[in-house]
């Protein structure tokens, strides 16, 4: 595919970007969870790593070498497990209290499977023109 090493960037700015919408609420608490805030819980900061990867998979996206596009295609796969752990996480019940799963987990979810996607289908004839 031509486009889709930008595509890959543009999905990895998105999902940078849903790390501030709220993933979750929890009623009986009154808290509302987002990648990078969750008082109150043990979650943590679960969007940090998204972050984290983020920077590594843009890296490798803009990198025209094979060994770059392998790479983030196992970068790419660790940004989905996170992401899985997050959804199950976030939107399991605990002691009976089942939490509301907001519109930003499904979005991560989503933007992860696109990410993924698009490490999968790099661009092979810009590659074999730097190698010659």
């Amino acid at each position: 595919m031509k486009y889709s090493q930008t595509i890959g960037c543009i999905l990895v700015l998105l999902l940078a970007g849903i790390c501030y919408l709220p993933w979750s609420f929890i009623p009986g608490r009154n808290i509302l969870v987002t990648g990078l805030s969750a008082p109150g819980t043990m979650y943590g900061k679960p969007g940090l790593m998204h972050f984290a990867l983020g920077v590594i998979l843009i890296a490798f996206f803009s990198i025209p070498k094979i060994w770059a596009k392998r790479i983030n295609v196992f970068i790419g796969t660790i940004n989905l497990a996170w992401s899985i752990r997050n959804f199950m996480l976030l939107s399991t019940c605990f002691m009976g209290e089942c939490p509301e799963k907001k519109m930003g987990l499904y979005l991560e979810l989503l933007l992860c499977i696109g990410i993924l996607i698009m490490t999968f289908l790099p661009d092979l004839k810009q590659l074999e023109k730097n190698k010659s």
